[in-house]
């Protein structure tokens, strides 16, 4: 397995850093999964003790992300809802999205399984029948990435959730851990990433019950922010984060990430020349 030494050695050679590009941190606007997880507290040390750049988070969901960067209070950005990502660059905000890393989402829920979906492989099915029994479900409703996944999920389920809100159905407006909280202690289902499940402290008899989805597909991806948008940002310590990021180094870095003994992000950056 690499090490942190590992990869700064191999990294110094393929990066040129500017003696400029380090004189302020880089702020990365990310969805708040990457952090949770600790993925951030192993990667940014690594980055920072080879390139001398500082590196600052901002851990919302992917909705607010995208938005305090459109308002020019990010230099990057790491988040996870595609179409959302591509017209943040569509709109010039931002320079080039890139693919970076995968994992998946999962719906969670307590053992004794109420609406019966344990070993479902069809998450719109799953939904459609947590519905009908009006059994718990607790949702971010906020404008993350995860929400957005879940309300896509929803839609092809051709269910309303929302129609049960403040019943069965229960938005929190919280990020993924609270979520987790509050469907723990209603007993409810929750979609939540891999990641941050793994990661979670408080699973009690909690369980994955529905996983293998190919709808549950989660792609991340980073933008650096354009200076045409914001002339403020700093594009050049952004510029070196991301081709770190996207550098065989880095994404070997990202694979070697793990948690109790499970790998969180899988990293799948196009090749680059």
């Amino acid at each position: 397995m690499f090490t942190r030494r590992n990869f700064a050695a191999a990294t110094l050679i393929a990066l040129a850093v500017p003696a400029f590009a380090q004189d302020q941190p880089v702020l990365v606007q990310s969805t708040t999964s990457t952090a949770n997880s600790g993925l951030y507290d192993y990667l940014l040390p690594i980055f920072e003790d080879e390139t001398g750049i500082g590196v600052d988070v901002v851990a919302v969901g992917t909705g607010q992300a995208i938005q305090n960067a459109r308002n020019c209070d990010g230099d990057l950005l790491l988040v996870h809802a595609k179409p959302a990502e591509e017209q943040f660059v569509a709109d010039r905000y931002g320079t080039e999205r890139t693919d970076l890393m995968y994992n998946d989402f999962v719906i969670v829920g307590p053992a004794s399984d109420p609406a019966g979906v344990a070993g479902m492989q069809d998450a719109q099915d799953a939904l459609a029948q947590i519905a009908e029994k009006g059994a718990g479900f607790a949702s971010r409703g906020d404008d993350s990435g995860t929400y957005k996944k879940e309300m896509s999920l929803w839609s092809g389920a051709g269910v309303d959730p929302t129609a049960g809100s403040g019943g069965w159905y229960r938005e929190t407006g919280s990020g993924m851990g609270a979520t987790l909280n509050t469907g723990i202690g209603m007993g409810a289902y929750v979609i939540t990433d891999r990641a941050t499940w793994i990661s979670f402290g408080n699973k009690q008899d909690y369980e994955i019950l529905v996983e293998g989805d190919g709808d549950l597909f989660n792609q991340y991806g980073v933008i650096p922010v354009s200076p045409e948008a914001c002339p403020s940002v700093n594009a050049d310590g952004a510029q070196v984060l991301a081709d770190w990021l996207l550098s065989d180094e880095g994404q070997a870095a990202i694979a070697a990430y793990e948690v109790d003994g499970q790998q969180l992000f899988f990293p799948n950056a196009p090749e680059r020349n």
